[in-house]
């Protein structure tokens, strides 16, 4: 398919919903189909424009006859510029060869942090309420705070620093 056939087949309302873009990529894409629509319709208009010149009528309005047999002596000769583009081409190939490589290694990178969320979500869903967890299955799923009590224990702490005051003074008497 050629650039012209797959420019014209673009379905922009799809693509600004359905990827999920970002506000300032939606906006930044309506901005380039209103330039692109723009630059299509000054090209139509430009392609309808009669291009040939009229000198006999030239010859016919204007005295100097000379003049005019000038203008259209370097009018035939005009000859345009040809410019290689082909650096420029590579060169945009490659940017983009770069992009889609990012692209790739980004969605892999999203894909797998999404699957990590996913079993997190699981395992929060299929967890138990934390009403019905005991100091055993904290101690068995978190060993260092195990650790940590026997530290403070084995120092002679009685008392948790900021629990007081956080939660307030409890007494059992």
């Amino acid at each position: 398919m050629s650039v012209k056939a797959a420019a014209t087949h673009i379905d922009w309302t799809k693509l600004s919903t359905s990827l999920g873009l970002k506000t300032e990529t939606v906006a930044a894409l309506s901005a380039f189909r209103k330039r692109n629509e723009e630059a299509r319709r000054v090209l139509t208009d430009l392609k309808e424009q009669k291009t040939a010149v009229d000198f006999a009528h030239y010859r016919k309005v204007l005295k100097n006859q000379a003049i005019v047999d000038e203008v259209e002596k370097s009018f035939k000769a005009f000859k345009p510029a040809v410019y290689d583009v082909q650096a420029q081409i590579k060169s945009i190939e490659g940017v983009e060869a770069k992009a889609l490589e990012r692209a790739k290694f980004t969605a892999t990178k999203v894909e797998s942090e999404l699957a990590d969320l996913q079993a997190t979500l699981k395992n929060i869903e299929t967890s138990r309420p934390i009403e019905e967890l005991t100091v055993d299955d904290v101690l068995k799923s978190r060993p260092e705070i195990a650790e940590k009590i026997d530290a403070q224990l084995s120092k002679s702490k009685w008392d948790t620093k900021g629990y007081n005051d956080k939660f307030g003074y409890v007494t059992l008497f």
